[in-house]
């Protein structure tokens, strides 16, 4: 590794955030990793394809770099949100597929570009004039963004947290740890409520 690489540490950032965000459907049903946990839909699989989706348009027609790929979720009569969950004749397979052919355009781009490379998002309108260094930036904060989302997700599902398998990246020591700091929390939170009346 270099000392100064700014787009290699860039890469980095990104191919970590992917990772991350793909380990969180191991070991998961076809159910669990489709199933809303949030009042608003979120489920995991919906934030792979819907990542897949703005990967290959960010690092594909922004830098005049076509993908071929069909993503009918994207054309003006599709349903709203259609990138964000996965109907039951979309496996689990075709969508992760889908995310890695993503990243193989996506470090194309990125491996032919230099950094003050310049594109045109046609969605963002007057602000449409970008590098690559701009979307790579923007692309790793909405990866990292939605490895939180999954995060959140995956715990509420089975418990199962970290930031790899390998490394948990957590501060607590097991179940009982845990629930005492829960605990703690809530009391804390109960007791600020208190106060605030009080005042």
């Amino acid at each position: 590794m270099k000392p100064n690489d700014p787009k290699g540490d860039l890469h980095r950032y990104l191919k970590a955030a992917r990772e991350a965000v793909v380990w969180k459907l191991d070991g998961l049903s076809e159910y669990d990793v489709r199933r809303p946990l949030t009042p608003t839909g979120t489920n995991l699989l919906g934030l792979v394809k819907h990542l897949a989706s703005v990967e290959f348009g960010y690092f594909g027609p922004t830098f005049g770099r076509p993908h071929n790929e069909s993503l009918p979720w994207h054309e003006e009569d599709a349903e709203p949100n259609s990138d964000m969950w996965a109907p039951a004749d979309e496996s689990r397979e075709d969508i992760l597929s889908l995310y890695h052919r993503a990243w193989a355009h996506a470090d194309a781009t990125i491996e032919a570009l230099p950094l003050d490379a310049m594109g045109h998002v046609a969605w963002w309108g007057d602000e449409g004039e970008v590098t690559l260094q701009r979307i790579m930036l923007h692309m790793t904060a909405e990866t990292n963004r939605h490895a939180g989302h999954a995060d959140i997700v995956r715990e509420l599902i089975d418990g199962k947290v970290g930031m790899r398998e390998t490394r948990s990246n957590m501060a607590g020591d097991g179940e009982v740890w845990y629930q005492e700091y829960w605990n703690k929390l809530e009391a804390s939170a109960k007791q600020a409520q208190a106060q605030a009346k009080l005042s």
